[in-house]
């Protein structure tokens, strides 16, 4: 049995990609999250901009969608990794498209997290849970972290938090699998290389952008897809879900799940929204067409950051490959996202340079108005 939904409520830091996936779906898409885009608002039927994803100010906004379009239905992206209760929240009031929130909960409970790769065996960089006193390269990354933010390089003497832990760092090539899963069995979509950006000398692994092109073998392929076999079953996940790993010569091994759908969703066809909704929704993963459609050749996605604090100006006209478009008059402060942008070659090599290109055609473009806001030549 299909599950049919006509309208979505997608609640998130940032709703532009759901809500354009729900849209391009032909399905309607109803917003909460904290930026209200341009082109979120374009893609929504409905939005509502809120301070956070806390249950209290989210209180509000599921009562408006609720009582004004009797929705019945929630799918949740970034940006729940500190608001674990919310989660739970929403699963109260609406039927979650999503991983459950104890399911979410245990990716973000480290030591349960590796402890259970350690039981399947699967390869991992030595974590520990208090401050390391040996000698060695170690990060000091946050317990419920997104995006690689909050992960710095640990100096002995550094104080410790009961909110973080210890990974020992491995250089190497770092991926990422999207792949959905119902519970029981997984199907892979792709197979996606991905970047950091180094922001200031204490945010350095920022995640900045993602491929789906992987210089992997197939057997590194079959061994990642066997061990997201195992952890489907472990950890009961349902739905979207990505697996970031890094490849090191010969060795892989596994970072994390995010359990969610990832910013490598919009790399494929939108077929993956209906996709998720039947694997959460009734518990299926409907038959494959063989290896997942790619967009146009090789499709990049990248974050633009920006450089120094600027208020986005008025009537600024942004190319048609950006996304996530602020609104004018919006203060964005240095190192937060400015925009992003998507590049579509034949190659890798030339969607990494078409993105590098448009990047520094946005910076260049905004450099011509000051940090208020107001165009200046010179």
């Amino acid at each position: 049995m299909r599950i049919s939904v006509e309208t979505l409520l997608i609640v998130a830091s940032s709703g532009r990609m759901l809500a354009q996936a729900v849209k391009n779906a032909g399905l309607k898409p109803l917003v909460i999250d904290l930026f209200a885009d341009l082109d979120t608002q374009d893609y929504a039927e409905d939005f509502r901009q809120v301070a956070s994803l806390s249950e209290q100010d989210l209180a509000p906004a599921v009562d408006y969608f609720i009582e004004r379009y009797a929705v019945t239905h929630v799918i949740y992206g970034s940006g729940f990794e500190g608001y674990l209760e919310s989660l739970g929240y929403l699963d109260s009031r609406l039927i979650m498209l999503g991983n459950h929130p104890e399911v979410f909960a245990r990716q973000q409970d480290k030591p349960v997290f590796f402890s259970t790769l350690d039981r399947l065996n699967i390869p991992h960089p030595e974590v520990v849970f208090s401050a390391p006193d040996c000698v060695g390269d170690w990060l000091r990354k946050p317990m419920q972290g997104q995006g690689g933010v909050g992960i710095k390089r640990y100096h002995a003497g550094d104080g410790a938090a009961a909110s973080v832990y210890w990974q020992k760092f491995q250089a190497g090539t770092l991926h990422s699998a999207l792949f959905l899963a119902d519970g029981r069995q997984v199907q892979v979509v792709g197979f996606n290389s991905q970047w950091p950006v180094r922001l200031s000398e204490t945010e350095e692994f920022v995640f900045s952008g993602v491929v789906n092109s992987a210089d992997l073998s197939d057997a590194h392929k079959a061994a990642i897809t066997d061990w997201l076999k195992q952890m489907v079953a472990a950890f009961a996940l349902r739905g979207l879900n990505s697996l970031d790993f890094i490849q090191a010569d010969e060795c892989i091994y596994v970072l994390e799940i995010n359990p969610r759908p990832s910013a490598s969703m919009q790399l494929y066809d939108e077929d993956l929204l209906h996709r998720h909704i039947q694997a959460c929704g009734e518990g299926a993963l409907l038959a494959q067409r063989g290896k997942a459609q790619l967009l146009v050749g090789l499709t990049g996605y990248q974050v633009v950051y920006a450089e120094h604090d600027l208020i986005i100006p008025a009537h600024f006209e942004w190319p048609f490959w950006c996304m996530d478009l602020p609104k004018p008059g919006n203060m964005c402060r240095a190192g937060q996202p400015l925009c992003s942008i998507i590049a579509r070659q034949k190659n890798l090599q030339s969607v990494v340079e078409q993105l590098l290109t448009r990047q520094q055609l946005i910076i260049n473009k905004l450099e011509g108005f000051d940090r208020h806001g107001i165009y200046s030549q010179r």
